[in-house]
């Protein structure tokens, strides 16, 4: 049984049994939970966290776990409704109201139903992530001198150090901050490069966390689109004409979500045309490390070729590693980096040292590279396992890119086919898909759904997918 479920299972059977102990009284051992329900010592240890946190259970550290006290009288319910009109009185003066539709995101985040088969993953799966590197790098990192200490501001200068290094061209590590996570220093970024109520250009199509970023700052998102070769330069030069903006977001590399790479004819022409404008660029370089066994060698990141301090650049561990290790770099030259830094001070102080130690012990440990080159290969066997069961069974939607890094296919459905009544049926069929609306600032050319290959168990998971796809296609799309 998959251990989320054991778990919520687990804690179900405890939960009914509790009425058996009076208050106070001792459960049983953990041990004989583990031999009574034939479960992982793990498990049992989160389920009784999980009643814990209910107010059920009280643990105490060698002693064992024991029925909690009778809960006191709920308090009365407040009244909240006056912040209705105090919320909406707010946005009312703001040029571009800043609520936000979190959905886009939460497709990619929340863990789907038991018994469903999760193609709408945003990380890759426990098999697949370096829990024993990061466990080893996170007990050596805790044992280093200084690793409970404060952090320098702008990150262990090591660290900083090896991202630069990344980065390549003339970058430094005086150019580098550590950020927690691509979704904070992209926050960062654009809180500190434009304006609220200034117009931002974006990919078209994008990804949904950062249209939320920007409307989140009171930003106006403006599309650019995309093809095969990355973002269309020619399109590109008429959005900063025509909006005056001052910022270009962008992922040059496996492109989120339609997997594209900024072709290099046209690497030269995005900056050129940016510096022209007077603008930034923010690189999100996001899966670098995710690059399949096939993709040959990879383009350096933009930041690379950019002399003039266009590019501000991010980059993150955590794709490659675990959803909660959130360790990133953001990079920049020139004035600007002290805006960002400011920004990010104010925001967050700085990521946790132990955290940053960890990084530095994982990237610097002969298990680094061993997990990127399997990770490399995995994902080309499962990224081809999808593709050939969506041509064999679901030939109806429509493939025009198979990228050689990432983790997710994008498809288009038939002209007229209802976006939302697919997911809902792949949703009763027992497979989650990831809409493509929410990848849009603007209207869509047409519906598209997000199909993620990484956040499964292996390929007999990805063909049983497809299978229950293809029966919601039968019933939506006839």
């Amino acid at each position: 049984m998959h251990e989320r479920s054991s778990v919520g299972d687990l804690a179900k059977l405890l939960r009914g049994e509790m009425k058996r102990y009076s208050p106070g009284e001792k459960l049983p051992s953990s041990r004989a939970l583990v031999d009574r329900y034939r479960v992982s010592p793990v498990t049992v240890s989160r389920a009784l966290a999980q009643l814990a946190a209910e107010g059920l259970v009280v643990t105490r550290p060698g002693a064992g776990a024991f029925r909690a006290e009778p809960r006191t009288a709920a308090q009365p319910t407040g009244d909240t409704s006056w912040q209705q009109l105090t919320l909406s009185a707010d946005a009312a003066a703001e040029p571009v109201p800043r609520a936000v539709d979190a959905s886009g995101v939460l497709a990619s985040l929340a863990a789907p139903p038991a018994g469903v088969i999760e193609f709408n993953g945003g990380y890759l799966h426990a098999s697949l992530q370096p829990e024993r590197a990061l466990a080893s790098a996170l007990a050596r990192a805790g044992r280093r001198p200084g690793a409970w200490a404060r952090p320098p501001l702008d990150g262990v200068p090591e660290l900083r150090e090896w991202f630069a290094r990344g980065c390549g061209g003339a970058i430094t590590a005086s150019d580098v901050l550590i950020a927690a996570g691509g979704q904070s220093a992209l926050t960062t970024a654009l809180r500190a490069l434009a304006p609220p109520g200034a117009p931002v250009l974006v990919e078209s199509p994008t990804y949904p966390g950062m249209l939320m970023i920007a409307r989140a700052a009171g930003l106006r998102p403006v599309p650019v689109p995309v093809d095969t070769d990355g973002v269309r330069p020619e399109l590109l030069a008429a959005a900063f004409e025509a909006t005056g903006a001052r910022v270009f977001v962008c992922q040059p590399l496996f492109q989120n979500p339609t997997g594209a790479v900024l072709a290099a004819h046209r690497r030269a022409e995005v900056l050129r045309i940016a510096r022209a404008a007077g603008a930034f660029i923010v690189e999100d370089d996001f899966v670098r490390r995710l690059a399949h066994a096939d993709a040959g060698p990879l383009p350096a990141p933009l930041t690379a070729d950019d002399p003039d301090g266009v590019v501000v650049h991010v980059c993150s561990l955590t794709k490659a590693t675990s959803p909660s290790f959130r360790v990133c770099a953001l990079v920049a030259r020139g004035p600007v980096l002290e805006r960002l830094r400011a920004i990010q001070i104010v925001d967050t102080f700085f990521v946790p040292r132990p955290l940053q130690e960890a990084a530095l012990e994982l990237v610097g440990s002969p298990a680094w590279s061993r997990h990127l080159r399997s990770v490399a290969a995995q994902l080309k066997d499962r990224r081809d396992a999808m593709t050939t069961a969506l041509l064999r069974d679901v030939p109806e939607l429509d493939l025009p890119h198979v990228p050689t890094g990432g983790y997710h296919l994008w498809l288009r459905l038939p002209d007229g086919a209802q976006e939302a009544a697919l997911v809902s049926a792949a949703l009763r069929a027992g497979v989650a898909i990831t809409p493509g609306r929410p990848y849009f600032c603007a209207e869509p050319p047409a519906g598209h759904v997000r199909l993620s290959f990484a956040g499964l168990a292996g390929d007999a998971e990805i063909t049983e997918g497809v299978r229950r796809l293809r029966r919601a296609c039968d019933e939506v799309l006839g």
